[in-house]
Order: structure tokens, then sequence, then C-alpha cells
């Protein structure tokens, strides 16, 4: 059991932490995809007003459209939500992510859409940012291209940097890009910028310094993710060791209440906790100890309740055997005393069975039998026993498809019997007993042309000698054990006995409902 319990704890924790893991990597990727929308929209932008700000920018840069597809309309002609129309109204730069590229757009000067396609949102930006520098350090003088340089750097928010020294050149093979196209961009290794090296009309060589590339990794995502694993771990695993302790502390406090004598003491505890199977198993046990007690009370009372009138009708043949002057008086009394014993025997057997199954059951020996057999064999006996009736069994043929059932033959017969001869001793004329089986369940109603039972009395049918009408049973026969031993017996399979008024014959109808299987641990 301690082993149990604590692969259970461990399971529970090794569950817990794939769970929180899993929390991190949505969290992650719900923060990357906020990040990611937030940089590809930020990024761009100094590009977006630089472009947004020039007259008839698509005409002015028409030299872009070899490195990136720049086009500039009306807002109806690039298809946008209305989310993203009110945005561009507000001035803000808008990023689309599309299955053909990212969108950039953002209203120009005179009020129509400038939008940017990018495949590759860093490398195309860059190389962009570099071609316009070249442009316009073409178009300025010698003298001029420092403030020009310097003026761009601020309104792109990159750094420009003249390489006048050896050192600061890159390698050869981004050289030899820039000697093919005047334009290269690459990354650096030492810190994961880019970089964009462009070469002008006369041979001088810029380069671009960007802002840095996006990191899903950056170390503000790594510290929250960490702090939230590490936290929400903690913090379970103290709640999960608080909760088991206060539960066995629970269970200890009942125990000590049970033993001074408080019999209805019960461990309240919540569905999936540790020890709900401790918890369960313990109020079953002091719920069982107390039934015991309370039938041990009743039972005392109510046998010795039941015995006081044979025993007293003994007596009486007794005495009333003085008086006889003749044999025929003599062999009456005889008899009498004979069926008063006979009772008694009867009444006894009923008490021993009752008690048997309240104190836990009989060692039941589930087997599969049909219950259609049993059926028959009960209406054919009750038949003969009570020819004055008509007692008709209804089996359809769905019903006898599934009429196998995991029981217990000789007890389930008993039941059967007991609601049989019940409602043939209140019956007019007419006992009807139906089945309806299917593959899950099984039940049997007995239904009667009796005057019925009142509904409020339903439920207290079932208690242990219970008597509705006290001269009327004794006159019918009966101790009030009957249906408490039905209701005992289906509770052993499982099932439930319950009692309603029948549509059919207009009487009661008493149904018996169980499981038509049961798995292999629950048989008793």
């Amino acid at each position: 059991m301690p082993l149990k319990f604590f692969l259970k704890l461990y399971a529970r924790l090794a569950g817990l932490t794939a769970l929180v893991v899993l929390l991190c990597v949505l969290l992650f990727t719900g923060i990357n995809t906020v990040r990611s929308q937030f940089w590809h929209e930020r990024f761009p932008e100094p590009l977006m007003r630089w472009l947004a700000a020039a007259p008839a920018p698509v005409q002015q840069y028409h030299w872009l459209t070899s490195t990136v597809d720049l086009r500039m309309g009306a807002p109806s002609r690039f298809n946008l939500s209305p989310v993203a129309l009110e945005r561009l109204g507000y001035g803000q730069v808008v990023g689309i992510e599309s299955d053909v590229g990212y969108r950039v757009l953002v209203t120009g000067l005179a009020g129509e859409v400038l939008q940017l396609r990018l495949n590759e949102p860093y490398r195309d930006v860059s190389e962009t940012i570099g071609l316009i520098f070249r442009w316009h350090l073409d178009s300025a003088s010698a003298d001029d291209r420092h403030n020009v340089a310097s003026q761009m750097a601020r309104s792109l928010n990159v750094e420009v940097h003249p390489l006048d020294d050896a050192a600061l050149l890159p390698d050869p093979d981004v050289l030899d890009q820039v000697a093919d196209r005047g334009l290269a961009f690459y990354t650096d290794e030492s810190d994961g910028c880019g970089r964009v090296i462009v070469q002008l009309s006369d041979g001088e060589l810029y380069r671009i310094d960007m802002p840095a590339a996006f990191n899903a990794w950056a170390w503000p995502v790594v510290l929250l993710l960490a702090l939230v694993l590490g936290g929400v771990l903690a913090v379970a695993l103290f709640l999960a060791l608080r909760e088991v302790d206060s539960n066995l502390r629970t269970v200890e406090s009942v125990a000590v209440r049970i033993a001074r004598g408080e019999m209805g003491a019960r461990v309240q505890t919540g569905e999936g906790t540790l020890v709900t199977r401790l918890a369960s198993s313990f109020n079953g046990m002091a719920e069982h100890i107390q039934r015991l007690v309370q039938v041990q009370r009743e039972m005392i009372h109510a046998v010795s309740h039941e015995l006081r009138t044979p025993v007293a009708r003994i007596r009486f043949g007794v005495q009333m055997i003085e008086d006889c002057q003749d044999q025929a008086a003599l062999q009456k009394q005889l008899d009498g005393i004979d069926g008063d014993i006979q009772e008694l025997d009867e009444l006894i057997d009923e008490i021993l069975t009752y008690a048997r199954l309240e104190q836990g059951g009989p060692v039941f020996s589930l087997q599969e039998n049909s219950v259609t057999d049993i059926v028959r064999q009960v209406v054919s006996e009750q038949q003969m026993v009570r020819p004055e009736l008509n007692i008709e069994g209804n089996i359809d043929e769905v019903s006898e498809r599934w009429a196998l059932s995991d029981i217990e033959p000789r007890y389930l017969h008993r039941a059967i019997q007991n609601l049989v001869g019940n409602a043939g001793r209140y019956a007019a004329g007419k006992v009807l007993v139906s089945c309806h089986f299917d593959e899950d369940n099984c039940r049997i109603d007995v239904e009667d042309d009796g005057p019925g039972i009142p509904e409020e009395d339903w439920e207290k049918v079932f208690t242990a000698f219970a008597r509705l009408d006290d001269s009327r049973t004794r006159t019918s026969g009966g101790y009030g054990l009957g249906l408490s031993i039905v209701r005992r017996i289906l509770y052993w399979h499982g099932g439930h006995a319950f009692v309603s008024r029948s549509d059919t014959l207009g009487g009661a109808k008493f149904s018996l409902v169980w499981p038509r299987k049961k798995p292999v641990d629950s048989i008793v």
C-alpha cells in the first residue's frame, strides 16, 4: 500500500510536470507569436515611414522592384480586414502574414496605402535599406555624404560606417558579392545582427549595421519560462503534500471519533485526492459497522416482537390440552401447536437469511446462467402453488437472446420467488412476470392486479419487518422480511429493487434491475 501510494504521488507529479511543460510550450508559442507579430511590424517601420514620406515613392524608388514588391493604391485594392483598415487610419504600420509572403502596409501622404511585400523580412528590409542608402549617397556630393548618411541612419534606425580601414572589411566572399551586385547582406556571428555592405558608384564602401533579428529564445522569455516552470512545480508540490497531510489528519480524527462511540462520523473528502480510496474504504467500513449495530438492535427488537405471538399461542395451546375431553379436540390443539412451531421455524429461517445478507452477504459465486430459465421455473412453481391465479411469464426474443447473465442462481431464484409469491398473495386474479434484457442490463418486472401500494409507502415496504397493513399481512402470511431480502440480493448483484404502479394490471409493480455482466474484481 505505501509503495502504491507513493507511485501514485510520483505519477501525479510526473503528470503535473508534463502538464506544466506543455503549459510552458503553449506560453512560449503564444508569447513568441505576439513578439514576432510586433517585431515584424516594428522592424520595417522606419523604412515604411521613410517611403511613405517620400513623394511618389513607387516612381521615385522604382528600381527597388528588383529586390522587393513595392505597390501603392487605394485601401480597397489590398483586400484588408476592418481591423487593418482601422489601424492604417490611425497611421500605424500594419504587418500581415500570408501564404505568399509577409506584407507591410502604411498610409502615405496622399492617403493611399503603401505596401511592401517581403519573402524574407529581415534580409529583404536590410537590402532595401542598403539600396536606398546607396541611391541617396550616390546622389549626394562627396562633402555632403557624411551628413546625408547620418540623417538617413537616424531616420532608418541603423548605424552607418564608412569602410576606410582594411581591418573593417568583411570576408572575401562578401566582397565578391559586393563586386557582383554592388551590395551584400550577411549576418555577423559575433552578435547575430545583420550587416549590409554597399558600394557607391565611385567605389567607396559603407557598412550598414541593422538592429538584431528576431530571437525566439531571448533571455527575458527564457527567464519567464523558467520562473513559471519552477514556480508552478514548487507550488503544486507544496499543495499536494499539504493536501495529503490534511487528508491523513482528517482520517485520523474520524478514527478517533469512532473509537469514542460516534458511529456516524465520516471522512469528508473530495474526488481525485490521493487518499480518496483510503477515505472511501474507511467510510465503507464505518457504515458497515454502524449498519451492523443498527441491524442488531432492530433484529433484537423485531425478533422479540415476532416470537411473542407464536410463543403465546403455543402456551395457550398447551393450557388447552389439559382441558381437552376427546381425541379430536386434543389433535386439533396439537396440530395448532405444530403449525406454530412450523411458523417459528420459518421465521428463524427468514431471520437467518436476512442476517446473512445484511451483515455482509453470503459468498456469492457468480456464474453465467440463463435468467429466463429461472423466471420460467419460478412461474411454473408458483402456478402450481396458486392454481386459482393466472401467473404468466412474458419473455420476448430480444430478452431471450441476452438471457445469460452473471448471477448467483439460488439467490436470484429466491428474489424472484419472493416477488411472485408476494404478488400472488394480493393479486385478484393475475400476475405478470416480464423480462427486459439488453446487452448491458437485465430487468424483471412483477406486476399484479391487486390493490397496489400507496406511493408514500414505496420505500417503506423494503424495510425489515415493515407491514403496511399488519392484520392483512398476517392473514396472507409473511414476516415483513421478504422484500428486504430481495433488495439485499439485488444489492449484492450490483443492482437495485424498487416498486411502482402497474400501468398494465393496475396493481403493484416490483422491478429488479442489475448489470448483465460484471467485471471480475466486482464479484464478491
